[in-house]
């Protein structure tokens, strides 16, 4: 059975840095592209970066998030990573990582992210 649990979040001043993780089980992350996603209050939710399945895997990352943002995965733990540097008010959301799997998105409960001073 496919599980996702994010965890890591909080509450950050502007400039500051969080490291979400989300654990996977039920499959090897590995072996699959995997994608961190956002979503504000009020607002839609939107791709952040992806990591592609393989050695090393090749990331990408929306614009927003370019130099700040790094999208890593540690195979022996079975998870994946999101190291936020020099975050800013916007980049308040609740954060999720999700699999395709099978034409189907699996999805975790999230981790929220609030940056205030």
């Amino acid at each position: 059975q496919v599980q996702l649990v994010e965890y890591g979040g909080g509450l950050v001043q502007p400039g500051g840095s969080l490291r979400p993780s989300c654990a996977a089980s039920g499959f090897t992350v590995s072996i699959y592209g995997m994608t961190w996603h956002r979503q504000a209050p009020g607002k839609e939710r939107e791709l952040v970066a992806y990591i592609s399945s393989g050695a090393g895997g090749t990331k990408s990352y929306a614009d927003f998030v370019k130099g700040r943002f790094t999208i890593s995965r540690d195979n022996a733990k079975n998870t994946v990573y999101l190291q936020m540097n020099s975050l800013k008010p916007e980049d308040t959301a609740v954060y999720y990582c999700t699999v395709r799997r099978s034409d189907f998105d699996y999805w975790g409960q999230g981790t929220q992210v609030t940056v205030s001073s």
